[in-house]
This record gives structure tokens, sequence and C-alpha cells, in this order.
């Protein structure tokens, strides 16, 4: 049985290749395609329902999985407005406050909510191997990174950066809030040894990329991951929203719980 998918902002970025993914899998089907009003001309082009009030679409796509890839106000009001419905949904968006992720927590305890920063199975996969890797060196290498996006990218840093920044710190029991250094100018002194540096470049049309630097004596280690198109981003999403629908509601999923 294929799994019915809605898509909230069909006409963005995003949302035009996973609208069109889903399309081409024959184990998904397109059930629904949101925009925002003023931008929602042309949406008849999916052939399935179109609109632009998840409200009044929701209980005519029963049990359709919802893909968000928005902004933090308007997933966290989504998200409440499908566990309200019996919809699962599966949210991209990057850039959520603290409050913002505790709403969602708080609306998964009832309903199926899955959240990410980053759908990529790559950058999954390295959250769960970079622990290792930090333990394994030890103390004595000094922890950077250096993320790359497009110049229409909202917020900085990535939440992707942060995600592999907070993962480099829970392996050195470290609270990211305190040692993460996101900006350094004039004389600053000596490197302090529990600090976490994250950099930001903008620019041009780069999808995506995330390089970690392990720095010990004489020796460097740089792991990279390179985002080649947002089919990949895409694809991860499907893979969620694939998975959730075989789950319980009762706690925030997140890519790597689909390993």
């Amino acid at each position: 049985m294929s799994t019915s998918i809605i898509v909230i902002g069909a006409k963005g970025r995003m949302g035009t290749t996973i609208a069109g993914m889903v399309k081409a899998d024959p184990e998904l089907d397109l059930s629904g395609v949101i925009e925002r009003k003023g931008c929602d001309e042309g949406l008849e082009i999916y052939g399935c329902l179109c609109g632009t009030e998840l409200e009044a679409m929701l209980p005519e796509c029963p049990g359709a999985v919802v893909i968000d890839f928005t902004a933090p106000a308007v997933s966290v009001a989504n998200a409440k407005k499908c566990v309200a419905a019996g919809n699962p949904i599966v949210i991209g968006t990057t850039g959520l406050s603290e409050a913002e992720k505790a709403e969602l927590e708080e609306s998964a305890k009832t309903g199926l909510v899955f959240w990410a920063p980053n759908m990529s199975i790559g950058v999954n996969v390295l959250l769960k191997v970079l622990p290792q890797l930090v333990r394994a060196l030890g103390e004595g290498y000094d922890l950077e990174m250096v993320e790359l996006h497009h110049n229409q990218k909202k917020d900085a840093p990535s939440g992707t950066a942060l995600k592999l920044a907070e993962c480099l710190a829970e392996a050195r029991d470290w609270d990211l809030k305190e040692v993460g250094a996101y900006c350094r100018e004039g004389i600053i002194g000596a490197r302090p040894k529990k600090e976490i540096g994250v950099q930001t470049i903008r620019g041009g049309d780069v999808v995506g990329v995330h390089t970690m630097y392990f720095m010990g004596p004489g020796e460097r280690i740089e792991v990279t991951h390179q985002a080649h198109s947002r089919e990949n981003f895409a694809a991860g999403s499907l893979r969620a929203a694939k998975w959730l629908v075989g789950q319980q509601s009762g706690r925030l999923y997140t890519m790597t719980d689909t390993f």
C-alpha cells in the first residue's frame, strides 16, 4: 500500500523537488500540495488536491504524511495542526529556537512528529560515528568546523552545523552553549582548549558543505560532507515519511532513528 503525502511549500525549492520525487515513487501518492495565498497559482499541475490552508486539507487526506520545509514558527504551528487531525508530519526546517524545539517535543507526546535539521543519510551517519572519533583522539585535539551555504540561507550557523557541533560537544561531555565560538575578531588571545569553533560562509548557490577539523600535535584530520543537490535532502524526507507511519507517538523522532 502506498504512503500518502502532503507537501507544504510546493512551489519553493525544496517543495518542488519533494513533490516531483513523490510523483516518481511508486510507493508514494501525492495527495495534496499547499502554498501561501497569492503564490498558489499553477498548483493544479500536480494533479492532486491544492490549497492554501493546511487545516482545510487534512480532513480530506486522513493519515497522509505532511512534509514541511518552511520556517520555524510555521512548522511548529503545522505540527500542532497535524497532531490534532491525526496526521503524521516530517519537518526539515532549520533555525528552530530551544523553545520551538520544546513545542515540537510536546506535540510529539500525542502525535507522530519527526524533525531533523538535515535529512541527508550521510550527515546522520556522521552523527553516529563522530563521537567515536572524538573519544579516540582525546582532548589533545582541537575541534573546529566551517560551513558553507548559498546566499539565500537565512539562519547561521546552519542547523546541520549546530547539530554536528552538539554531537562533538556531547562526546566530550561539554555543553555547546558554553563552548561554542561563532565569531572571532581582534586580539582574542590563545585559543581555549575547551572550545568548539563554528564559522559560517555564505555565497553563490552552494547547497551545503560542512567540514570538521580535528587538530592535534603534528597532524590534522578533516571530515567533510558535501551535499550535491537538494534531492539528497528530499530523499531523506521521503525515507522518513515511509518509516514514520509505522511508529508510535510519545517522543520526537529524528533521522538517526530510521537506521
